[in-house]
Parts: C-alpha cells; structure tokens; sequence
C-alpha cells in the first residue's frame, strides 16, 4: 500500500467529525509515522504559505519537489493542504502534535523543518514572517538555535554561511571541522534517514542538503588553503 493510501485511509477518519489534529494522534508507530512525517509537511506548509500573505504556485510546486505526488493522489494532498489552511487551529497547535508524535530530540523533526524551509524559499523569497514562523516552529520542535541556523544558512542566500552550514565557527580548528563534517555525510545519507522514518518521498531533500554541506566545507577548505 503506498504512502497516498494510507493517508487516504487516515482522512478518511474525517468523516467522523475528527480534526486533523486528531489524525495526528493515531500515527504513533511505522509506517504510520511515515503517514505522519508528509501529513506534518504539507499541514504546516499550508499555515506557512499564509504567514506571508500570499501562496503561490511556486510554493505548490514545492510540495511535488519534496514528495512525488502520483496524479491520482493530488486530491488527498490538496485536501490535507486545504484542510489545514482553513483550520481555525493555530499553527503551534499543529506543530506540538508533531512534537509529541515523534518525541523530543528525534531527527526527523529536523527533516519536517527542512521541508518547511524548502517550501518557504520555493518562490524565490524569505519573508521576515516566515523566518519568525519558522523559527517558532524549530522551539516548539525542540530544535537547537545551532541546527535551525544550519537549515536556514542552506536555503536562504541572505544568511548563508559556511560555518554555520557545518555547525562550526571560524575559529574552529580545521581536523574538528573535517570531522563535522564526515559526521553530517553519514548522517545524511538516503539510508539513515529511512530508517529514522522518513518517506522515501522525502528523501530527495537529502541530496541538496549534501551538496550544500559538500560545498561548504570546500569553501572553507578553499580559504585556509589560500
């Protein structure tokens, strides 16, 4: 049963007057929690594209980037946008029942907040509401400063830093930052983050999130070696 299945199936509580806030609660276990992982994205890419007055398709487009959405499936992912948009529940409410749903300090709450920023930049632009939005989303998660600055120094050109990106500082000496930065290598790899629950239609993000560590740290390299 893929992915679009089971979320069809857990909409489908819907129907019985239940919030989707109240779906949340129910997926505790995998491959629920993959359920719960693309359901959290979009529910709060959805409050998200509010925070800057406006969505736009690029935003929409975003969606189809992070999971690919088989076209007899897109109405269960504009529902669960839809859904969540309309919902007179604030976007702290949401993001608490993630919390809880894979516990503190679970990386995948790292990869929720990625999906946020990916669809944040999707048009192009960082809004001052949805850097508040989102770093409001991270304290909620349980996120560091240290970590919410890493992601943000990824995808947005306006506050990019190497060091930041390797969770380094510029004084840090050159073999700690050569370890750092084998350490988020492995932790990124495709695998890792399957087995920590992650739908594979989220693991795409992966690859950017690589190539931005990879470029990093040659940057840094680059200027030591200058």
């Amino acid at each position: 049963m893929s992915i679009w299945s089971r979320i069809a199936e857990a909409l489908a509580a819907l129907a019985a007057g239940e919030s989707l806030s109240e779906v949340f609660g129910k997926l505790r276990t995998p491959p629920e929690k993959s359920v719960g992982f693309t359901i959290a994205v979009i529910a709060l890419g959805a409050k998200m594209a509010k925070a800057d007055g406006r969505v736009t398709q690029d935003e929409v487009y975003a969606f189809r980037e992070v999971f690919h959405i088989p076209p007899n499936e897109e109405k269960n992912a504009a529902r669960v946008f839809n859904l969540a948009r309309s919902d007179v529940a604030g976007f702290d409410g949401y993001a608490a029942q993630i919390a809880r749903l894979f516990g503190p300090e679970s990386p995948v709450l790292e990869d929720v907040l990625e999906g946020l920023f990916h669809i944040a930049l999707a048009d192009g632009e960082y809004h001052p509401n949805e850097d508040a939005f989102l770093a409001e989303v991270a304290r909620i998660f349980g996120v560091s400063e240290t970590a919410f600055s890493a992601i943000r120094a990824r995808y947005s050109p306006r506050h990019r830093d190497p060091f930041a990106i390797l969770s380094v500082s510029p004084d840090t000496p050159t073999p700690e930052i050569r370890r750092r930065w084998r350490e988020l290598v492995r932790e990124t790899h495709p695998d890792r983050m399957i087995a920590r629950g992650v739908p594979e239609e989220a693991v795409k993000m992966a690859t950017r999130r690589l190539s931005e560590i990879n470029e990093a740290y040659e940057e840094i390299m680059a200027k030591r070696a200058a």
